[in-house]
This record gives C-alpha cells, structure tokens and sequence, in this order.
C-alpha cells in the first residue's frame, strides 16, 4: 500500500477519533504529497515520498528548537506531538552507532582522507542510508571520522 493510502486510512481514523494533533499532521503530509505530485508533473516516486515526510519532520523539528530556546514550551508541544505522528510513516530510523558503521565502511571502501573528501563520503552514505538517517547526523559523523 502506497503512502498516500496509508495516510487518508490514518486520516479517516483521526477523524472518528477527533484526534485534532494527527489530523493537522496527517493533513500537512497529504498537502505536502498533492503539491509535489502536481507541481512535479505527475506520479512521485517512493523516494520523493521519503524525502516530503523526512522534510515535514524537519521542519517541525527546527520550528519546536525555536520555540524551546525562546521558552514557549506551549508552542513546542504541538510541534512535537505532530513529529511523532509524522515519523510513522517513514523508514525505522538507525541508531547513531549504525550510522557510524556505515560511514567507516564508506570511508574506508574510497579511501577518505580528510575534510576535502567530505562532500563525496556524504553524498555516497546520504544515498545508502536514505530515509533511514537524519542528515544532520550523517553530517556529524562523517565530519567527526574525517577530522
């Protein structure tokens, strides 16, 4: 079942529940999917679906740390809540120590050896653990290893 099925069942759920934190979340992934699936010309691959969600989570990741560091506990909640709805619709995420095995071997397998080689390890380990990693922990890791 595609992602677009699995979201409008959870949608239909939300909505016998009157559970308003899934449904807005639920709605901003069924937005985001319809605006790319026009916008792009047609069908959305798997991947473009990841990435919309992985985006969509991001955001509000970003928008909840805004909200934490200027105190506004009452706005960073709702954020929160709505990552957690989000999340289920992608990819198991790896732990750090996972991340971590898949860059040495990466680093090791094209011979890096320090920060110039860091755009062609990111962007080999980026592709592998697509969906599965955040970027900004990719990121830190690599750069942790190369260092």
């Amino acid at each position: 079942m595609g992602l677009q099925q699995r979201v409008m069942e959870q949608l239909k759920l939300a909505m016998k529940a009157k559970d308003s934190v899934a449904l807005e979340s639920l709605r901003a992934i069924k937005s985001a999917l319809l605006v790319a699936s026009t916008s792009g010309g047609g069908e959305i691959t798997e991947d473009d679906e990841i990435q919309i969600v992985q985006k969509l989570v991001k955001q509000r990741k970003d928008s909840a740390a805004i909200f934490i560091a200027q105190g506004r506990q009452d706005l960073a909640d709702p954020e929160l809540a709505q990552i957690a709805v989000i999340e289920q619709f992608l990819p198991e995420q790896l732990t750090e120590e996972e991340v971590e095995k898949v860059v040495v071997q990466t680093i090791d397998a094209i011979g890096a050896s320090g920060m110039k080689d860091m755009g062609k390890v990111m962007g080999i380990v980026s592709k592998e653990l697509a969906g599965q990693a955040d970027g900004k922990l990719i990121s830190t890791i690599v750069k942790k290893r190369l260092a």
